[in-house]
């Protein structure tokens, strides 16, 4: 990989390069060794090959590329060795997490490089993810004994009803992970499966595979058992069907248009899904905003993975008395952030993941400049520093027939709004089907909780824009309306992995007529039974 990176701005300027951490290229990282390696032990009647972002280029050559039959093996696999890691005492499981959790922070160069080559993005913006999983592995790792403990109830007739509810494992979970965060998105959600005693099928993008088999790799070397973590490669409408129609349970993460077809296949086999889809998340900055933190805040958050990130911002909306001033910052520091590829930190945005997505922010800029939108930072392809990149993007003026300003865009644009009082901001964030993240800035804490309570919204960030709520692991985060269905992180991330069992046992007495009773005499103790344990408050 070539230092091809440069200091950009709306005009094109070019600034100096960054200097990369020594000579390393794509086929440094990615040799036919480490690939032979990782994909030891995965399923394939065929081959399929993966390209950089960066050049577009072939990245890994060979992979073998599954068919349903091959899907079926892995789930036939997986069950066998299920069993026995159910029966596998919780705090053994969980101790495999935290020795991950070691090995992924002293190994994290070896997919700091694997995760840019894959995805396009900065060193810095894979670095998150690896902070992410890390975090997942040591709260599950701490905390699954206790999410997953059997807990004591109050029974039908206290003291004489002993009811325990217990926590089964589903069996074997199918997972279908995205290209955007291959290891935040496809371990991060794995680890809790594991953890509750499931197996997992694991459906990467083909793209994205070597992040999520190195994952695994380094997960066995943690004390895994290999057959608990089967991966299949594969044309996501001939390997995702497959998976969803042998999985005891689904996580999805992707489109809101997939996840409508994961849904539906889900519920014709009565089996669980959850579903983390897509956003159009806002952002407001209220009048009393600390500017500085809030122009940061909205770079991190409009920018971040190119803009690639289901939880970043793609609507901005600003009060009017500090409008002009905010974006006038905004707009200068967009224009001085710098694009990159080379496997370093310092770059501060990289590469869209392929022509596709290019494709749909091109279509986004230029229907809405067309329309009368106005350019304030960028608005256009950067061939020179590779096929994909294009440059970070804020648009005013945009107005509702333009497809920015109700689409999914998924890249690095940010459309912004000037609004008058507070209820205003709250009625055009929440005008959308869309409901996964949104961000407010204030200075008054007290003001900014109560405007985060009325956004319809999964998780609401004060001062930050997306990492607050998303690394707050024992919080539930998820979407609302045409943003998912379920929640990872928290005691639901892991409960969703199980089934729910009561095992009540009754003593001395049954539950009906006993002891000589007439049914007439058993309907009137066990009404002067209802009432007394109405007026003790048991009930």
């Amino acid at each position: 990989m070539t230092d091809s990176h440069i200091t950009q701005g709306g005009t094109g300027s070019t600034g100096n390069p960054v200097a990369p951490e020594g000579p390393r290229t794509a086929a440094d990282v990615v040799t036919p060794e480490l690939i032979t390696r990782l994909t030891r032990g995965v399923g394939g009647s065929g081959t399929t090959v993966s390209h950089t972002p960066f050049t577009g280029e072939v990245l890994a050559a060979a992979l073998p590329e599954s068919t349903p039959e091959d899907v079926a093996t892995a789930f036939d696999n997986a069950r066998a060795a299920q069993r026995a890691w159910a029966a596998t005492p919780v705090r053994k499981r969980a101790a495999v997490l935290l020795r991950f959790h070691d090995l992924l922070l002293r190994r994290q160069p070896e997919i700091l490089d694997l995760i840019q080559l894959e995805t396009g993005k900065t060193r810095l913006h894979a670095q998150e993810e690896v902070q992410g999983v890390a975090i997942v592995a040591r709260h599950y790792g701490r905390k699954a004994p206790a999410y997953l403990r059997p807990k004591g109830h109050l029974g039908a007739v206290p003291t004489l009803t002993k009811v325990t509810e217990l926590r089964q494992p589903r069996g074997v979970v199918g997972l279908i992970a995205p290209w955007n965060y291959p290891l935040q998105l496809s371990v991060g959600d794995a680890i809790p499966a594991f953890v509750a005693g499931n197996a997992v099928v694991m459906k990467p993008d083909t793209e994205t595979a070597l992040s999520a088999l190195w994952a695994r790799e380094l997960m066995v070397e943690a004390g895994l058992p290999a057959g608990v973590w089967q991966i299949a490669i594969g044309d996501g409408p001939v390997v995702g069907p497959a998976v969803v129609e042998r999985a005891d349970y689904v996580a999805f993460t992707g489109s809101t248009r997939t996840g409508r077809e994961v849904a539906q296949a889900a519920a014709a086999r009565l089996v669980g899904c959850s579903l983390e889809l897509g956003g159009k998340n806002a952002m407001l900055v209220l009048r009393d905003a600390d500017l500085a933190r809030a122009v940061d805040g909205a770079v991190r958050g409009s920018f971040a993975s190119a803009g690639q990130l289901c939880i970043s911002m793609e609507r901005l909306y600003v009060h009017e008395s500090i409008a002009d001033d905010f974006l006038e910052r905004f707009a200068a520091r967009t224009k001085a952030m710098r694009l990159g590829t080379a496997l370093a930190y310092g770059a501060e945005m990289g590469s869209l993941v392929s022509e596709r997505q290019l494709e749909t922010v091109t279509r986004h800029v230029d229907e809405a400049v067309s329309k009368g939108a106005t350019v304030l930072a960028g608005g256009r392809a950067r061939p020179d520093i590779g096929p994909y990149f294009y440059e970070p993007t804020i648009l005013d003026g945009v107005e509702s027939p333009m497809a920015v300003c109700a689409e999914e865009t998924f890249g690095p644009v940010v459309s912004v709004y000037r609004f008058r009082d507070e209820d205003e901001a709250v009625e055009r964030a929440n005008a959308t089907s869309y409901g996964l993240n949104a961000s407010v800035w204030t200075k008054d804490a007290r003001r900014g909780r109560a405007i985060a309570t009325r956004l319809r919204a999964g998780t609401v960030n004060l001062n930050e824009s997306y990492a607050a709520a998303f690394g707050s692991v024992a919080s539930p985060m998820g979407g609302m309306g045409d943003s998912g269905l379920g929640r990872r992180h928290g005691s639901e991330g892991i409960l969703r992995f199980t089934e729910p069992q009561t095992v009540a046992q009754q003593r001395l007495m049954p539950l009906g007529p006993a002891f000589g009773m007439t049914d007439e005499k058993y309907a009137d103790f066990m009404t002067r039974s209802l009432r007394a344990l109405k007026a003790l408050r048991l009930r």
